[in-house]
C-alpha cells in the first residue's frame, strides 16, 4: 500500500523504501566509526573501528539487496523508490569505502622524495584517488538511473560494475591491510598497484562492460551439478582462507566479463 493517495505526490512504498532507510542507516554508521578510525594514527590500533564499519558496509548490503527484491515481488517500483536507494547507495557504497580508501586501504602508499621534498605522509594522492572513486560511483548510479528512465537499463546484467559490488572488494582490500598492519607487513612497490587497482574499478563503473546481475536467483532457480559444486567451492574458500579468499573472488567477477567482451571483439574482427 502507497502511504500517499495524492496523485500528485509520488508513491511510496513502505516496505521497499524501510530496507533503503535500513541501507542510508547503515552507511550513516560506518561513515560515523569510520571517523572514530581516523582519529587514530595505528591501522592496528584502528582495526576494530574499520571492522565495525565493514560489518556496516555488509549490512547496508543486505539492505540493498532486500529493497529490491521486495519492489519486484510486490510490483511496488517507482521512481521514488529509485531516487531514494542512489541516494543511500551513494552513502553506504560511495563515501564511506572512498574514506576507507583514503585512510586503510592506500595506507602504505607515498609519493617518492623528489615529488614531495617535505616528507610529510600526508601528500594528498590517497584522497585524489578515493575522490576518484567516489566521483565514479556518483556518475554510475545517475547513468543507471537515466538509462531506467528511457528504458536501456537491461535486467539480466548491469553496464559497469555495480557499486556494491566495488565497494565489497574495496571493504575485502581494507581486511588484507589490515592483516598486512598486524603482522608489521608493508606493501613498499605493490601500493602502487593497490592504487592502480582502485582507479581500474572506478573507470569499470562508469565503463560499458557488462556484469551480471543476479537479480533472478531465488530459492526457486535450479542450477545443474557443477554450479552447484562451484558455489560451494567458493563458500569453502571464504571459509578456510578469510582474509585472501574476498579479494581473489571478487577480482575473478572483475575480470571475467573483460575477458569475455575481448573474445567477442577478437570474433567480430576474423573475416
Amino acid at each position: 500500500m502507497a502511504m500517499s493517495e495524492d496523485p500528485e505526490e509520488p508513491k511510496i512504498y513502505l516496505l521497499p523504501n524501510l530496507m533503503t532507510a535500513g541501507n542510508l542507516l547503515c552507511g550513516f554508521l560506518a561513515i560515523l566509526t569510520i571517523f572514530k578510525g581516523m582519529q587514530v594514527d595505528d591501522l592496528v590500533a584502528a582495526r576494530g573501528f574499520y571492522e565495525t564499519a565493514m560489518l556496516y558496509i555488509f549490512g547496508s548490503c543486505l539492505f540493498d539487496l532486500l529493497d529490491g527484491r521486495l519492489a519486484r515481488m510486490g510490483g511496488q517500483e517507482s521512481p521514488f523508490g529509485q531516487e531514494f536507494d542512489s541516494l543511500a547507495d551513494m552513502v553506504s557504497f560511495g563515501l564511506a569505502p572512498a574514506m576507507l580508501v583514503s585512510r586503510a586501504v592506500l595506507v602504505d602508499l607515498e609519493l617518492p622524495e623528489s615529488f614531495d621534498p617535505s616528507g610529510r605522509r600526508e601528500v594528498g594522492l590517497t584522497w585524489a584517488i578515493a575522490f576518484i572513486y567516489l566521483l565514479c560511483g556518483g556518475i554510475r548510479l545517475a547513468r543507471f538511473n537515466c538509462l531506467a528512465r528511457i528504458g536501456g537499463a537491461a535486467h539480466g546484467d548491469f553496464r559497469g560494475i555495480p557499486i556494491p559490488m566495488a565497494a565489497g572488494f574495496i571493504a575485502s582490500l581494507t581486511f588484507i591491510m589490515m592483516s598486512f598492519a598486524e603482522s608489521g607487513r608493508s606493501l613498499g612497490w605493490l601500493s602502487y598497484v593497490l592504487a592502480a587497482m582502485i582507479l581500474g574499478i572506478s573507470v569499470l563503473m562508469v565503463s560499458n562492460v557488462r556484469y551480471p546481475s543476479f537479480k533472478k536467483i531465488d530459492l526457486k532457480t535450479s542450477v545443474n551439478v557443477w554450479t552447484l559444486l562451484g558455489a560451494a567451492f567458493v563458500l569453502g574458500l571464504l571459509v578456510k582462507f578469510t582474509v585472501y579468499a574476498p579479494t581473489l573472488i571478487f577480482v575473478i567477477y572483475l575480470i571475467l566479463p573483460l575477458l569475455g567482451q575481448k573474445k567477442k571483439k577478437l570474433e567480430i574482427k576474423k573475416p
